[in-house]
C-alpha cells in the first residue's frame, strides 16, 4: 500500500475542514508542491518566467474566480467587515493625530468660506506634469451654478528639461509663466497683486503663505540648494526679478485642502476633499482639540486665538498598515517589487497607480492555472506596470456581449500568439471588477472613519467643556462672564456642526471621476456604513478645484486682512 507524507495528510484535511470537495483538496496541495518538503508554502506569481504557453493546473475559471472574489472582497463585505475596517482606520487617525509628524498634518486654514467673497483672484497650481496660472472670479453663494469660474487660464506642460531644472532656474521658469499671464491685454505686471499657489510637492508649512521647501520627488530638480528655503519666499523672489514687484504670494495649500475650499465655498455643509488618482488623499475640517499641541509648531496667538477647527492634510495613502488591511498573495508580489512596500499600504490597494498592478498579478496567475487566454501569457505582461488602470477601466466599462473593444484594446497593448475570446476578456473584467469594488469599499471605510472621528471629537469637546465651565466658588462675577461668553460661542459652534443632516465629501480625481460605477459603488458603500435616516455623507464633485479652491483661500486671506 502506498503511504503519503504527514504533510500531505495534514493539508488534504485542513482543505476538507475549509469545505473543499476532496479532489479540490488535493488540486490544492498539488498546486503548492512545496508543502510536500515541509517549505513554507508560497503562492505567489513567478513573474520573471510567466511568459509563453503554460499547463492548467486543473483549477477551473469559476473556482479561480470565486477564490479572488473571496480573497478581495470577502474581509470587507463579509458580515461586519467593512465597519470593521472603518473603527481600526479611525483608531489609527486618532494616534497619528497626537505625534505623527509624517500624516495628519494640521494647516493654517482655520475657516471655511462664507460663500460671500466675492472677485477675481490669482490662482497657481504647480503638479507634477503641469503649470497652470488662472484667474479665478467668484460671485458668491448666491450666483446659484455659477458661484466659481476660471475667466482665463494659461497651462503649460512640466516635461523632463523643465523638472531638470536646478533649483531658482525652476522658479525663474516659473515666474516668466506669471508675468506673461499677468501682462496680458496691457497690463502692468508689476501692480499689486496677492496671488495663492497651490502646491503638490511636501512642505513644512510655517505660516498661511509660506513653508519650508523639501524634496520634491517626481524628477524634479527644483529643490536643489533651496532645502529649508521658505517657498513663498523664494517665489517672491523670482516674480519680483522678472518685474513682478506687487506680486505677494497670501496663501499656499495642497490640492485636498484645495478640493474642500472649492466646494465649501457652494456647499456649506462640506467638510472633506477627497482626491482619488494616481494617487490618494483625504482633507479633513476637524477639532483642534483633536489633534496634539507639538503638531501645530510654532504659531503665533493669533491663530490660537481664532482657530477651533483646522483643515487636516491626513496623508492617508499612508495608513492601513499592521494588519488592518487585508493582504492577498497579489497584494504581496506588488510589494515585493516595491522600492518602499510598507510606505503607502492604503495607496497600494485603491489608487489608480496600482489597481491594474494588482490585476495584472491576478490574471497571470488565472492564465497559468486555468488555462484562460489559452494558458499564454502575453510577452508584455512580465513587465511590471505594464496593465494600466485605464485599461481595465476601459474594459470594465465595455457592457457588450461581444468585448470586441475590449478585445481589441488588449490585443494592442499586449500582443499573444492566442487570440482573446470574450470569455477571456469576461475574466478579465471579473477580476478588475474584484480590484476596484474593493478600492472603493476601503475608501468608503476611510470616509466614514473621519466623518465619526469628527463627530465623536466634536462630542467630546462638549463634554469636557461641560466639566470645565461649572461654577465653583472661586471664580470673580468677571471671569464668570468670560467663561460664559466663551461657553456660548463654543456650544453654538458644537451645535451647528454637529447637527449637519447632511455632509458633503469635494471630490477630484481620474478613478473616482471616470472609473466606470466607481462613484457609485462608492457611495452605496458609505450609505450602509452611515446607516442613518437623520444623516448622510454624499460624494459632489469638484471640478478644477485645485484653481478654484486656490481662488476661494485667497479670498478668505484679503477679507482677512
Amino acid at each position: 500500500m502506498a503511504t503519503f507524507p504527514k504533510s500531505f495528510l495534514a493539508a488534504v484535511v485542513k482543505q476538507l475542514l475549509r469545505g473543499k470537495s476532496l479532489i479540490q483538496a488535493l488540486l490544492a496541495f498539488w498546486l503548492t508542491p512545496q508543502a510536500v518538503s515541509g517549505k513554507p508554502t508560497n503562492s505567489k506569481v513567478d513573474c520573471c518566467s510567466t511568459s509563453g504557453t503554460t499547463t492548467p493546473s486543473g483549477q477551473s475559471i469559476e473556482e479561480y474566480l470565486k477564490e479572488a472574489e473571496h480573497l478581495l472582497l470577502g474581509p470587507l463585505l463579509d458580515n461586519d467587515g467593512l465597519l470593521e475596517l472603518s473603527n481600526a482606520l479611525k483608531a489609527q487617525f486618532r494616534d497619528k493625530l497626537q505625534t505623527s509628524m509624517a500624516c495628519m498634518l494640521p494647516s493654517y486654514n482655520h475657516q471655511l468660506p462664507g460663500g460671500h467673497e466675492v472677485g477675481q483672484y490669482l490662482a497657481v497650481d504647480v503638479g507634477g506634469s503641469t503649470l497652470r496660472i488662472a484667474l479665478v472670479e467668484l460671485r458668491g453663494r448666491d450666483a446659484v451654478g455659477r458661484e466659481s469660474e476660471i475667466v482665463r487660464m494659461s497651462s503649460f506642460k512640466i516635461d523632463n528639461d523643465i523638472r531638470n531644472l536646478e533649483g531658482m532656474a525652476f522658479f525663474d521658469w516659473m515666474a516668466e509663466r506669471i508675468r506673461d499671464m499677468v501682462s496680458q491685454n496691457g497690463q502692468d505686471p508689476s501692480r499689486p497683486m496677492p496671488m495663492a499657489l497651490a502646491w503638490s510637492f511636501p512642505i513644512e508649512q510655517t505660516s498661511l503663505k509660506g513653508g519650508r521647501i523639501h524634496g520634491m520627488g517626481k524628477g524634479f530638480l527644483a529643490a536643489e540648494g533651496l532645502m529649508g528655503q521658505d517657498l513663498g519666499e523664494v517665489i517672491e523672489t523670482a516674480c519680483v526679478a522678472k518685474g513682478m514687484t506687487g506680486t505677494r504670494l497670501r496663501v499656499i495649500l495642497n490640492d485636498g485642502g484645495a478640493t474642500l475650499l472649492s466646494q465649501a465655498y457652494v456647499h456649506p455643509a462640506t467638510r472633506f476633499g477627497l482626491i482619488l488618482g494616481t494617487g490618494v488623499n483625504i482633507a479633513a475640517y476637524l477639532p483642534v482639540s483633536l489633534i496634539g499641541k507639538p503638531k501645530f509648531g510654532d504659531r503665533p496667538q493669533e491663530w490660537w486665538s481664532e482657530a477651533r477647527d483646522v483643515i487636516v492634510n491626513t496623508e492617508l495613502g499612508m495608513f492601513g498598515g499592521g494588519g488592518v488591511l487585508s493582504i492577498t498573495r497579489w497584494d504581496g508580489l506588488l510589494k515585493q517589487g516595491h522600492p518602499r512596500p510598507d510606505f503607502q499600504p492604503l495607496e497600494q490597494m485603491v489608487s489608480g497607480y496600482y489597481l491594474g498592478e494588482v490585476v495584472r498579478f491576478a490574471l497571470i496567475e488565472a492564465i497559468r492555472t486555468t488555462g484562460v487566454f489559452g494558458g499564454v501569457v502575453p510577452k508584455s505582461l512580465d513587465e511590471p506596470y505594464s496593465l494600466k488602470s485605464e485599461t481595465i477601466s476601459a474594459i470594465e466599462g465595455d457592457t457588450s456581449p461581444s468585448l470586441s473593444s475590449s478585445i481589441d484594446l488588449f490585443t494592442a497593448q499586449h500582443p499573444s500568439s492566442h487570440t482573446p475570446t470574450p470569455s477571456d476578456l469576461a475574466t478579465l473584467r471579473s477580476l478588475a471588477s474584484f480590484v476596484s469594488r474593493r478600492s472603493a469599499a476601503i475608501i468608503a471605510a476611510c470616509l466614514h472613519a473621519v466623518w465619526s472621528l469628527r463627530l465623536e471629537s466634536l462630542a467630546e469637546e462638549k463634554e469636557t467643556n461641560t466639566r470645565r465651565t461649572a461654577p465653583t466658588n472661586h471664580d470673580s462675577a468677571e471671569q464668570d462672564e468670560d467663561e460664559d461668553e466663551d461657553a456660548e460661542l463654543l456650544h453654538q459652534r458644537i451645535e451647528k456642526e454637529t447637527s449637519l443632516s447632511r455632509t458633503m465629501v469635494a471630490y477630484n480625481g481620474s478613478v473616482i471621476e471616470c472609473y466606470p460605477g466607481y462613484l457609485a459603488m462608492c457611495q452605496s458603500y458609505v450609505d450602509a456604513l452611515v446607516n442613518r435616516g437623520d444623516r448622510s455623507v454624499e460624494l459632489v464633485p469638484a471640478k478644477e478645484s485645485s484653481l478654484l479652491g486656490a481662488g476661494v483661500a485667497l479670498a478668505r486671506a484679503c477679507d482677512a486682512a
